[in-house]
């Protein structure tokens, strides 16, 4: 159904993580990265990301558990596990290659005006677009019953008081309490990062991004209005919108009138941004961004919601997370 607050609520929450990462930290909030790096290369830079993102289904389970998706059953025959353990693959793979998924490229690099980034998402958006209409006849997209899943819905006292104060206190950690109170060092630059995966945790759960269900609706305008979920429209109004501004505003390198020299991230030393153009793209990014895509539109999970959903359910998670990890080998 469509979720108009929830989605601006959880859009508003993706912003601040990423760009608290970006402005704080002065990294690039790259989900796919950040787990492969944990497994592969683990370090105070992607560690305490992960868990804060793992750490989010908690806060959501104790105080607003309606907010949790209900996901299919998870594996419960080889062919299904080897089937599930194939689309992580894909996602493994295709991530890899393409240097990013939803986060990294569509919602971090467009905010940065990235080129690379924009083809990247045209390819997988594209890929999944086409995969979930049209594999399996398009039924893998689930209807919403004998009512129309554009229909709008909204939350319930509780959620709407746990997604306000969860945005406010995101909002003053962000912008207020971080900036003005922590000073500039590792231990500093090492909690924030956990804070900055908690932030975007909640906002995947929030927005709906987590809903695989959610996700494999909003592609379905393509060829059944009626199984057609706008909600998702609203993270680049409210999630990709603020993201942009800010960075225009505060973009990395920006010479401070005052001093008359490039700035620093708040709490981290130097900028750590991606550094490839348009002219490093080549099959295997392409290749990569056209497999991820297509392994989005099979089951509509990325490797955030994926992350999140291996915490509740386990059996899912290590199919999926087995063959992500295969899949970040070659």
């Amino acid at each position: 159904m469509f979720t108009p607050i929830h989605t601006s609520l959880g859009a508003l929450l993706l912003f601040e993580g990423s760009s608290g990462l970006l402005f704080h930290n002065g990294a690039v909030f790259g989900i796919s990265s950040l787990v492969s790096g944990s497994v592969f290369s683990p370090s105070r830079d992607n560690v305490p990301i992960v868990a804060g993102l793992m750490s989010s289904v908690l806060p959501v389970y104790l105080l607003a558990p309606s907010l949790i998706p209900s996901y299919p059953a998870p594996p419960n025959s080889f062919a299904s596990a080897m089937t599930t353990l194939g689309v992580g693959i894909l996602l493994g793979w295709g991530t890899k290659n393409s240097r990013g998924c939803t986060s990294g490229h569509m919602l971090c690099g467009l905010s940065r005006l990235s080129p690379r980034s924009l083809i990247a998402t045209a390819v997988f958006f594209t890929s999944a677009l086409i995969t979930a209409n049209f594999a399996y006849g398009g039924s893998n997209i689930p209807s919403c019953g004998s009512t129309p899943c554009y229909t709008p819905t909204y939350p319930s006292s509780t959620e709407l008081v746990f997604m306000a104060v969860t945005v406010l206190l995101s909002s003053l950690t962000n912008f207020v309490v971080v900036p003005k109170m922590i000073q500039r060092s590792e231990a500093s630059r090492i909690i924030f990062s956990y804070l900055a995966g908690l932030e975007f945790g909640l906002g995947l759960l929030i927005s709906g991004m987590a809903d695989s269900a959610k996700v494999l609706r909003f592609f379905a305008f393509l060829t059944d209005a009626s199984r057609f979920d706008p909600s998702l429209a609203l993270i680049i109004l409210f999630g990709i919108g603020p993201s942009l501004s800010a960075y225009l505003v505060q973009s990395p390198g920006h010479v401070a009138e005052t001093e008359k020299k490039p700035t620093k991230p708040t709490l981290a030393e130097r900028w750590r941004l991606p550094s490839a153009t348009v002219a490093d793209i080549d099959w295997r990014f392409v290749a990569g961004a056209v497999a991820f895509g297509v392994a989005w539109g099979l089951r509509g999970v990325c490797p955030g919601p994926a992350v999140l959903r291996s915490v509740l359910q386990p059996t899912w998670g290590l199919a999926t997370m087995s063959g992500y990890i295969l899949g970040n080998l070659f």
